[in-house]
């Protein structure tokens, strides 16, 4: 549509200025090419449509766009009941859990209040219940809690294959946070289960990242994409709620915020190498979690807390299936 736009646009404006220097007796001639003009470009463009994103989606193929198809709703979270999150969609992590982070997970942190989920970094001191003496393993040789947070995984019951994923959420992109929303699969160990990061904010951006195994478990592959803040021209962009968008098929998986495209892979390239099974030709369930320091998250020594992460929905799609 922006092709043909762009076409009459120009021949409008290149009428106009023909027009311009010729005698008056000629104007009621060019009034009518204006017109006749219009009047061929509003038949032939084509027609703008209402944007439902609840029920059209598009899914690209490794070469063309899918037709696009109507999708129904299979799973969400609304968050609209105050209180502790719903405990038969989700479960929580706890203790000290990866990326030898700051925070240790508890169920306390997360809550709903005015439609939204509101995890809850904070900074508050406390013995660590799991502390080991001697211990090298860093999850117990920890001997108090400095930070404190939480994630959500969605029950596995739940769990999906292809489709579109929309999470509407306002982050905090602050050094030190870590906030993310992401996939596993439901089967294999990390990272032969498969990895799907919609959405991680780190070292001064959004980060879109997929990941499968390779021969060594300790160093999956990584295909990542990184958007810097600055990026988006408004120094305000944490301030606003924005929309994170999975579209999966058995072809792709394509990674979007506010209908940006962050990044995309083919599943023909995402096989393990030690078996060439491929993780993301299976279930995937959801995980909500607002980390702190650790591999990635940087340094905390200015990181402001109490730091809240507010999802305002999460919505699961399917395309529909012919009766």
């Amino acid at each position: 549509m922006g092709v043909l736009t762009g076409f009459y646009t120009v021949s409008f404006f290149v009428i106009l200025s023909g027009v311009e220097g010729q005698k008056k007796d000629s104007v009621i001639s060019c009034k009518l090419l204006v017109i006749i003009s219009l009047l061929i470009s509003s038949s032939l463009l084509p027609k703008s449509q209402p944007r439902n994103v609840s029920n059209k989606v598009i899914v690209r193929s490794d070469s063309a766009e899918l037709k696009a198809k109507d999708f129904t709703l299979i799973w969400s979270d609304e968050f609209d009941k105050d209180g502790s999150p719903d405990t038969t969609s989700w479960s929580f992590e706890k203790g000290f859990v990866r990326n030898t982070e700051a925070q240790w997970y508890q169920q306390e942190n997360a809550t709903c209040l005015d439609g939204n989920l509101v995890i809850s970094a904070k900074k508050e001191r406390k013995a660590n219940p799991e502390y080991v003496l001697d211990s090298k393993n860093w999850r117990y040789n920890r001997k108090y809690i400095e930070y404190t947070s939480a994630s959500l995984k969605q029950k596995k019951t739940f769990a999906f294959k292809y489709g579109r994923v929309l999470v509407r959420a306002k982050i905090i992109a602050s050094q030190g946070l870590w906030p993310a929303i992401w996939t596993l699969g439901v089967s294999g160990i990390w990272p032969y289960n498969g990895e799907c990061d919609i959405m991680e904010y780190y070292k001064g951006g959004l980060h879109a990242n997929f990941a499968h195994g390779s021969l060594n478990p300790e160093k999956p592959i990584w295909n990542g994409a990184f958007k810097k803040m600055e990026s988006f021209d408004n120094t305000n962009w944490d301030q606003d709620f924005h929309i994170w968008r999975l579209d999966w098929c058995q072809e792709s998986m394509e990674i979007y915020v506010d209908d940006l495209l962050l990044n995309s892979v083919k599943l023909s390239e995402m096989h393990n190498l030690t078996n060439g099974s491929n993780p993301f030709q299976q279930p995937h369930y959801l995980l909500l979690n607002l980390a702190l320091g650790g591999d990635n998250g940087g340094d905390l020594s200015k990181t402001h807390f109490p730091s809240k992460y507010l999802v305002d929905y999460v919505r699961v799609y399917q395309v529909k299936t012919d009766q």
